[in-house]
Formats: structure tokens, sequence, C-alpha cells
């Protein structure tokens, strides 16, 4: 995996970011060419078209599209890292790379296999991601309704309920607070997760609630963006 140091225009935030790796169908371990020094841009607005790169394998020459890197700063912007187009040359992948993945949480009673996301196309897709990853934390019976109920609650578990935002604008203060709302009427815990990062007054409000939440890119891979969530990753259901 390649480092590359990127600074978050919103709070000036410095991070060292991972480039990810994805499995060509011929074997090779593949990853997006990271331009360095390109500016970042803050995502405000997301359309499916603009969300994926081409990505050629240097080793059969085949193209296929990958999600648009992207970083979540702890700011809450969300970030899309900028790339080389497939027709310039670039160094191939890094040999022996593997593809990236969540880190095992340090203080786990047991540890837990690497999460393996799936890649998300659709707003449902993005529903089944944050299953797979509660199921992954150790929850339990994790439903996903057939059709969105009117509370809008996506996925329900054993003591939890979670909603997932896959519309191209950031979460705002009214669907964090209803999620707790339903939360606390069920006395139950409530996660949510988003696609395009939280408005700060959302944020802001999640963390005097102790609500997690979750950014999720396309590859389906959720990072934890307030200290909520860093618990709940770190300790699991």
């Amino acid at each position: 995996m390649e480092s590359v140091p990127v600074r978050c225009p919103a709070c000036g935030r410095d991070h060292a970011y991972l480039t990810p790796v994805y499995p060509c169908p011929c074997g090779t371990p593949i990853a997006p060419p990271v331009l360095r020094g390109g500016a970042v841009e803050p995502i405000t607005h997301r359309t499916w078209s603009e969300d994926w790169v081409t990505v050629r394998c240097r080793t059969c020459g085949r193209h296929d599209q990958w999600p648009q890197p992207e970083l979540c700063c702890p700011c809450g912007t969300v970030l899309r890292i900028p790339v080389r187009p497939a027709t310039e040359s670039a160094p191939g992948p890094v040999a022996g790379a593997l593809p990236t993945h969540i880190p095992l949480p340090r203080t786990a009673a047991a540890p837990r296999p690497a999460f393996r996301p799936m890649t998300i196309r659709t707003g449902r897709d993005a529903v089944t991601a944050a299953a797979m990853y509660l199921r992954w934390l150790g929850y339990r019976d994790v439903v996903q309704p057939a059709e969105r109920p009117a509370s809008r609650i996506d996925l329900r578990a054993a003591g939890l309920i979670a909603q997932v935002d896959s519309t191209t604008r950031p979460t705002p203060l009214r669907d964090v607070e209803c999620l707790w709302l339903n939360g606390l009427n069920a006395s139950v815990t409530s996660v949510f997760f988003s696609l395009a990062g939280y408005a700060q007054d959302a944020r802001a409000r999640a963390d005097g609630l102790r609500i997690p939440l979750f950014v999720m890119d396309l590859t389906g891979t959720p990072q934890p963006v307030n200290g909520p969530a860093d618990e709940l990753l770190s300790t699991g259901a």
C-alpha cells in the first residue's frame, strides 16, 4: 500500500492516506494511481458517475471501474483524492500488497477476522454493506426490511437500530435526532451510516447524544467519525 500525504482544506489537519488495493480478476493486486501533490476536494454533492475511476492492470492490461479514493477527516469533511487518468503511465502495484481493511481493535476481548466489504453501487448496496459491518461487529439477527418503513429505520438487530443515508448531501441534524428518538423509544442503541458525511450541527448533536456515526466510501468500508463510533469499533456488540 502507498501512503500519500493529504491535508484537509477545511480544518488544515494532515493525514497519511493509504491507497486502497483491489484484486484484478487475473489475480494481480491493483491500486488507483493517486496523484501526489494534487488538490483534494471536499465532497458536497455526489453523483454515481463521478464516484468511479478507471484503473488499468499492469499485468493483463484489463481496465476496470473502481471507487474513487476518498478520505473522511475527523472534522466531518469527506475528501475526494485525485488520481491520474488510466491512460497515463504509472508504476505498478506494490508486490505482495493485500486489500486494505479496518484494523482489528486492540481492546477487543477476542480478535475478529478482517472486515470484507462489498462495493456500493446503489442505495440498497449501502444498506447491505452496513448490515455486513454490524454483523462483523458482533450484532446478532441483523434484519434488513424488504421496503423502507415510515420510521426510516433501515436495519434492526438485537439491542440496536441503524439508519443508512445513501443520498448525495451531508446527513442533516433532523435525521440524527429522529434516529435518537426511535432508539430511545425502543430502549436500544442507535447507529448512523452516511455516504456523504454529516452536517456540522448533526455531528455535534450526535456527540452529545452518544450516537455512533460512520461514513462509508464506495468500497463499502465504514469509518468512524466520532468518539462513540470509535468505542463501538473497539468493543463490538
